[in-house]
């Protein structure tokens, strides 16, 4: 009988994981009585996939805005500085906030529109086009601000996110002037001394502002990126990727990842005999239709992987095939022929008419988005994904 199914992607429920728990031992176990009680079979080539943040509970790597405070203010030893291109997030941004307001006496607040980098919208492009404001060279105070656009609530929460984060500056004892621009140097004109907030163009800006003569900049990624006073951290990404644990505390990316994916790929070989990848996953990177909002707030979609998941997919387009070449065939003549074609494919397929339209992406981009999407981030209770099928294509 032909084989009818492809990918076939299973959330797995676990217990509730805590600090000093065997994330390995959990994993592991998880999967083989997954196995065992949904009777699917382990196979070479799965993928095993652990949201981040079960593996950083199990690590307990958390701050709390003094440990933020603490840290901020003996990196910058300043009364004043510029915050600038914070994402808009409760969940992401708030409590980082408190902690580094209490490290100062003036901020100056600089956000990025119509939206923030992931997406976020402060206001509508339609909106800028009729008050005729271009926001790749108008700097506006707050009060322009306001006087052009009436109503900047964002769209699924209600927020209204300038109020929300210059309340938290002024009840933290910081005082706070709110700017709107989107040249990072912008800031310069108001203080020399400035935090980067932004994720995935931190590096650009920080250089932009290093070249412009600021004194002291930083980014998030540079907070929290060792301990303080017994704090957790993360060396590479700091702040970046964190979510609120508490009303006072936040929750890091989680440290040490690659060693954790290859030992939980080491115990399965060692019980199963069976070759599987590994993942820790956040974030996945997709934009919604609605609210246009790009999903990765992590600075990464996978910190950790093994190494059957480094690469891009090797893809061919079956509807170019059966359009073009095969297009006198039907049926199962053309089942053969493409299945053929398929086991015979080039390895490099970059230039490859037959491979246009197929999604150039990193594999772990892809699978930690597909993870995501199946785990979710309510009270689904499966932080580990299980995946079959995913390497295989229509020749198998």
């Amino acid at each position: 009988m032909d084989r009818m199914v492809g990918t076939v992607v299973r959330g797995l429920r676990a217990p509730i994981i805590s600090k000093g728990d065997d994330i390995v031992e959990i994993t592991v176990d998880t999967v083989l009585k997954a196995s065992e009680c949904e009777g699917f079979s382990l196979r070479d080539k799965d993928i095993v996939g652990i949201t981040e943040a079960v593996v950083a509970r199990a690590q307990g790597n958390y701050a709390n805005v003094e440990q933020i405070a603490r840290d901020v203010k003996d990196k910058f030893s300043c009364d004043t500085a510029g915050l600038i291109f914070p994402i808009l997030s409760r969940n992401r941004f708030a409590i980082c906030l408190r902690g580094i307001a209490r490290a100062f006496k003036k901020i100056y607040l600089m956000f990025s529109y119509p939206s923030d980098e992931v997406g976020n919208p402060l206001v509508d492009y339609d909106l800028l086009d009729k008050e005729g404001i271009n926001p790749w060279t108008d700097i506006l105070t707050e009060q322009e601000f306001r006087k052009h656009f009436k109503d900047i609530r964002h769209v699924f929460t209600g927020v209204d996110y300038i109020q929300y984060y210059s309340d938290i500056i002024r009840d933290s004892g910081c005082e706070v002037e709110v700017i709107f621009a989107n040249n990072p140097v912008s800031i310069l004109k108001y203080t020399k001394n400035v935090l980067t907030c932004d994720i995935h163009s931190r590096m650009r800006s920080k250089r932009l502002l290093k070249e412009k003569g600021a004194e002291k900049v930083l980014g998030l990624d540079d907070i929290l990126n060792h301990p303080v006073n017994g704090s957790g951290y993360n060396e590479e990404y700091g702040l970046l990727g964190s979510n609120k644990a508490t009303e006072d505390m936040v929750k890091l990316f989680p440290r040490d990842c690659q060693a954790l994916v290859e030992k939980i790929q080491d115990k399965l070989l060692e019980l199963t005999g069976k070759k599987i990848e590994v993942l820790v996953y956040g974030d996945g990177a997709f934009r919604d239709p609605v609210g246009k909002i790009w999903e990765l707030a992590d600075p990464v979609v996978s910190p950790g992987f093994t190494k059957g998941l480094i690469g891009t997919p090797h893809e061919l387009k079956l509807k170019y095939l059966a359009d073009n070449q095969f297009s006198h065939l039907k049926g199962n003549e053309l089942k053969k022929a493409i299945a053929d074609y398929i086991m015979h494919k080039d390895r490099e397929l970059n230039d490859s008419m037959e491979s246009q339209g197929t999604t150039p992406r990193r594999l772990t981009d892809l699978i930690g988005s597909l993870c995501d999407l199946t785990s979710g981030s309510g009270d689904k209770g499966t932080p580990i994904v299980y995946i079959q099928g995913y390497f295989d294509n229509y020749s198998v």
